[in-house]
């Protein structure tokens, strides 16, 4: 039972997820409808619905953006299949020609491969779906453009909340490059050159993470852009857009750190006793920016606790003279400059708040 119990409350979690999308696009087809029948007067305007319904998609944190390319690659599949079935008649050579000329008129209107393929789509839809003795004129194109304009409306009046998408991606980025931080600390403390290992393979693993990060701040920024009730959201998206560049290149060096590391260690190069508590310094400033950010605050904690942690990597304090231990220093280094910059400062900003990296006796 409690098997059962928890598999149903992970479906419930999904659905709630997807529960502003799904009203999204059940207004959109309904409101698509009326539009094209009592305002523009089209007695069975089936592509109106259809047409809403693929523009949105069921899909937390569409980008607008893509929701107006799909308004014009079925608007274009559609219009070119009306225009040459009611032509040319209906079968297999028709509907690849049809196919083919919706695509490339897609393409030369200068679409993506979103609009190309959604208007080889549409015009296959109306090749084998109406015949081509239905004398539909360009009612179906106005019933599909129609369509496409209340999702982009309903996108615009209805939605998702952009620091809802920026939070969850940010958390797991955050959460990858504190988690490593915190696994080369135990690596070089343990000695263990198999966990600094799998830090690294973790790491490798990393970057789908941050392009699922830097694509939802994308999709948000487009929301807050177009939707009058997220205007005043668009200070705390940006800190995150701020931080999202700076962070990825954070865990880029950590990359670099942890294969300099499992390296020091597998050749018994001697480590700085203070190396794993500036690490979990480091990743307690990473933890302190998620909560920062997720709170909608400037991120000033983490500048100081960035500064604090990096006040003792200097070259006196972490010492080691092997090649993969300068490295490791070096990287220190730099995963400070990062983390600044992802709290608002520019890289000279950065550079200038550290210590000098050397100190005289």
């Amino acid at each position: 039972m409690g098997a059962v119990r928890a598999e149903l409350s992970r479906r419930l979690r999904r659905w709630q997820r997807t529960a502003l999308p799904i009203v999204q696009a059940a207004l959109a087809a309904g409101l698509a409808w009326f539009v094209a029948t009592a305002l523009v007067g089209h007695p069975h305007p089936f592509f109106a619905p259809i047409s809403a319904v693929v523009c949105l998609g069921v899909s937390l944190g569409q980008r607008p953006r893509r929701v107006a390319e799909l308004v014009v690659g079925v608007s274009v599949g559609v219009g070119v299949g009306d225009v040459l079935i009611s032509q040319i008649g209906s079968g297999p050579w028709q509907i690849a020609l049809v196919v083919a000329l919706a695509m490339s008129a897609a393409v030369l209107l200068d679409g993506g491969a979103v609009i190309a393929l959604q208007s080889g789509s549409s015009a296959v839809l109306v090749a084998t779906l109406l015949p081509p003795s239905t004398n539909g004129g360009f009612d179906r194109m106005v019933d599909a453009l129609v369509g496409g304009l209340v999702g982009l409306a309903v996108t615009a009046l209805l939605p998702a909340n952009p620091l809802t998408i920026a939070h969850r991606h940010g958390k797991v980025v955050l959460g990858e490059l504190s988690t490593a931080l915190r696994g080369i600390a135990s690596a070089v403390d343990e000695h263990d050159t198999v966990k600094a290992a799998g830090v690294l393979a973790q790491l490798r693993k990393s970057q789908s993470a941050v392009d699922d990060f830097k694509d939802a701040l994308k999709a948000g920024k487009e929301i807050a852009t177009i939707a009058p009730i997220r205007w005043r959201r668009r200070d705390e998206l940006d800190r995150y857009r701020e931080a999202a560049a700076p962070v990825d290149y954070a865990l880029r060096n950590t990359r670099v750190l942890a294969r300099r590391a499992m390296a020091a260690l597998r050749d018994g190069e001697g480590t700085p006793e203070i190396l794993p508590d500036v690490l979990r310094s480091y990743a307690d400033a990473v933890d302190l920016l998620r909560t920062e950010l997720a709170r909608g605050e400037r991120p000033e904690r983490t500048r100081a606790a960035v500064r604090d942690a990096a006040s003792t990597a200097t070259t006196r304090e972490l010492g080691g003279d092997g090649f993969s231990t300068r490295v490791v220093l070096a990287q220190i280094r730099s995963v400070a400059v990062d983390l600044l910059q992802a709290t608002g400062l520019t890289r000279a900003e950065a550079a200038e708040a550290l210590p000098p990296l050397s100190r005289k006796p």
